[in-house]
């Protein structure tokens, strides 16, 4: 009985994210499997999600704690939860939200991790050294070398996340101009703007690799459309990148560097080096496509970081005398 009330509200808010908000699937589903396993907690209290208390959320949120759950997926949970009772609220289900004046617990607003910036130089430059090795050089290789290093330069110069790279499209580029328009979460597009060296990552890549990576193996004849492919980055044959390559070749690159990095983990390692060399938050969210600059805000310790350093260079009564 209890999970089939849950069940009703759960699907309606469902309902609500992706007709309303018209939220990605993933992130849809990213709210299902938070809210399912707070619908499962209050089971064992014998409560259902439209009469939970307060406490209810505050022992949840400790209960994960003491799982060892870190605290950015924490915080994603609280953050999936207010968005559920605000809905509740809206649709007048309830009348009391208890997430209410629920404050995130200090470790929550710890910096995402970010690679530092010897480390960014090995993983942009692994992909071409590891073609350069003993273990495989053939043209194949070589290709996908390019194309690899590029997706790398990119992520790092727009501080994309997977799914914008799996679908950016050959139409969103534009080079000439120094930029590329993306679709981010929600369908909402922004232009981000590619460094030189993304920009000479990209145009060896679309005049060389990937027209190579379009055609495919001679030995697989089950791919002759790949050079109509309208998608920036290819596999073999012209095929869809899945979110799982990606992953392993960002893996894969950043490990010669001591890290096993994360796509996300380029996309702050381009937000913190911004805000470490002097960019200004509103830039920043622009560029990260955030639509609350309170999410950007993360990074605002590393401006006051750089604000101190250069404060106690230039000031003349900093130091001690």
């Amino acid at each position: 009985m209890a999970s089939d009330a849950n069940s009703r509200v759960l699907s309606g808010f469902l309902d609500y994210l992706r007709i309303e908000k018209g939220l990605a699937p993933l992130s849809i589903r990213a709210y299902t499997t938070d809210i399912c396993q707070f619908s499962e907690f209050l089971e064992n209290r014998k409560r259902v999600l439209l009469s939970a208390r307060r406490v209810e959320v505050r022992d949840f949120l400790q209960q994960l704690f003491s799982h060892q759950v870190d605290g950015r997926s924490v915080g994603r949970k609280l953050s999936a939860l207010r968005h559920l009772y605000r809905y509740l609220l809206l649709d007048k289900k309830l009348e009391h939200d208890p997430t209410l004046n629920i404050e995130s617990p200090r470790q929550w607003k710890v910096l995402p991790k970010a690679l530092a910036r010897d480390e960014m130089e090995a993983t942009l430059a692994a992909p071409l050294a590891r073609h350069g090795g003993p273990v495989r050089n053939t043209k194949d290789s070589a290709a996908l070398a390019v194309r690899d290093r590029t997706m790398l330069e990119v992520f790092y110069a727009g501080a994309l996340r997977v799914s914008e790279i799996t679908n950016a499209k050959l139409e969103d580029l534009k080079l000439d101009a120094g930029y590329m328009l993306v679709r981010g979460k929600g369908d909402k597009e922004r232009v981000v703007p590619l460094g030189k060296s993304a920009q000479g990552a990209l145009m060896e890549y679309l005049a060389q690799s990937r027209p190579e990576l379009a055609a495919g193996r001679k030995a697989a004849p089950a791919a002759p459309a790949g050079a109509n492919s309208p998608l920036l980055f290819i596999a073999r044959g012209g095929r869809k990148l899945t979110r799982q390559r990606i992953w392993q070749m960002v893996r894969a690159a950043s490990a010669g560097s001591g890290r096993a990095a994360s796509p996300h983990m380029l996309r702050h390692s381009c937000a913190t080096h911004m805000v470490e060399n002097g960019a200004d938050l509103r830039t920043v969210q622009t560029i990260l496509g955030h639509a609350d600059i309170s999410t950007t805000q993360v990074y605002t310790h590393l401006a006051l970081d750089r604000l101190r350093t250069v404060y106690q260079k230039h000031h003349p009564r900093a130091k001690a005398r």
